[in-house]
């Protein structure tokens, strides 16, 4: 169990790169297609949008349906996506392929359930915590790994890099995932119908969604945003030095499976760990208010953000995951659903507010955002 769990983690991070690869290529894309960096960013909310709409309608199949053969065909259709927009000469047709790539890079939120099922109750948290880790480890990387090699081949050979990893990661899944029976008997309307049940019956799934939607909103936000921010004057930093900034971002993974072990079932257990979370996300945001000129508090703050994120994120999960075991693709569904939407908005806001007033009023208007969020914790019963 413990290496398919770690081939699992693997699966996801490399799978769940799709949809950030595009974030430190902004500027090379906007030379590309001649537009401006605010028309190219317009990709990254676009990709989550697509993978909020993939997580909607294809990851309650998920107890409908074999979700090895799932995982498979879908993971297929995001490499064809992958390979279209390495060769696309449109810039509207590059948008449409994005919104693709993320309708079907959902491959992770079909695995993390999977990898939940396997697991016995006193061990679901860690377990949960890993395939986590090598899911955020996948977002961290992608960054930096797509910011060299945009900047040394050209933004289109990172998708063709996408492409063939896919390729390989089909044959495998393939092979050494195993096979899992259906938990639902319905058919696919009755099913979406009994996600719509679920929101109005289970409180704590509907604060858990939206906690993690305003959550990942202020994340999102921030990985854009910098972009921008570190592109211009005075840093000028070009995409190898932005992406590294992701490898930063790995804390989070590190912390990731230590969330797990202490993450249970219990309402409170969650709130005070989504709390403690939040406090970390804060002061990042205030590390981001006064970073000036110097790069030390922008570091300390992804640091914050990163391992506050995962530990409000890992416990949500457990939690759900807890309130009915025949249906944790459903509420994984609702869960990341309403995070991707939050990512999206959070990254169209984070564009907004930086080019409305500049990093200052950006940093302001998302610490509200995780205010907000607080509130919500605070009042979880």
């Amino acid at each position: 169990m413990k290496h398919l769990t770690l081939f699992m983690a693997i699966c996801c991070g490399l799978i769940v790169a799709n949809l950030y690869y595009c974030q430190p290529l902004i500027p090379l894309i906007a030379h590309d297609f001649g537009i401006s960096e605010a028309a190219a960013g317009s990709i990254t909310y676009i990709t989550q949008l697509g993978y909020a709409a993939g997580l909607l309608l294809f990851v309650p199949l998920g107890d409908l349906m074999e979700r090895r053969q799932q995982i498979v065909v879908t993971t297929t259709i995001s490499l064809i996506a992958l390979l279209g927009v390495a060769f696309t000469k449109s810039f509207l047709l590059l948008q449409i392929l994005c919104f693709l790539i993320g309708l079907f890079s959902i491959v992770p939120q079909l695995i993390i359930p999977l990898a939940a099922s396997l697991a016995s109750n006193d061990k679901r948290g860690s377990v949960i915590g890993l395939v986590m880790g090598g899911l955020l480890i996948g977002i961290v990387s992608s960054r930096s790994l797509s910011g060299y090699i945009g900047h040394q081949f050209g933004w289109r050979q990172v998708y063709f890099t996408a492409a063939a990893i896919c390729f390989i990661l089909v044959l495998m899944m393939q092979r050494f995932f195993p096979e899992s029976k259906p938990t639902y008997k319905g058919n696919y309307k009755s099913l979406m119908l009994s996600i719509v049940q679920y929101i109005k019956t289970y409180p704590a799934l509907r604060k858990a969604a939206l906690s993690g939607a305003l959550s990942f909103a202020s994340i999102s936000s921030f990985w854009v945003t910098m972009v921008l921010f570190l592109s211009a004057e005075p840093f000028t930093f070009n995409t190898v030095q932005i992406g590294l900034f992701g490898i930063i971002g790995a804390s989070g993974a590190l912390a990731a499976p230590l969330v797990g072990k202490r993450s249970s079932g219990d309402t409170q257990t969650v709130k005070k760990i989504s709390l403690l979370g939040l406090l970390l996300q804060l002061m990042g945001y205030l590390g981001f208010y006064f970073t000036g000129n110097s790069i030390f508090l922008l570091i300390i703050g992804i640091v914050l953000i990163d391992i506050g994120h995962q530990a409000l994120q890992i416990s949500n999960q457990t939690l759900i995951y807890s309130l009915n075991p025949e249906a944790r693709n459903r509420f994984n569904t609702v869960f990341m659903t309403s995070t991707f939407i939050g990512g999206a908005m959070g990254s169209a806001l984070g564009i907004f507010l930086y080019h409305a007033g500049g990093w200052d009023t950006f940093c302001i208007g998302i610490s509200f955002i995780i205010l907000l969020n607080a509130l919500i914790n605070w009042k979880r019963g």
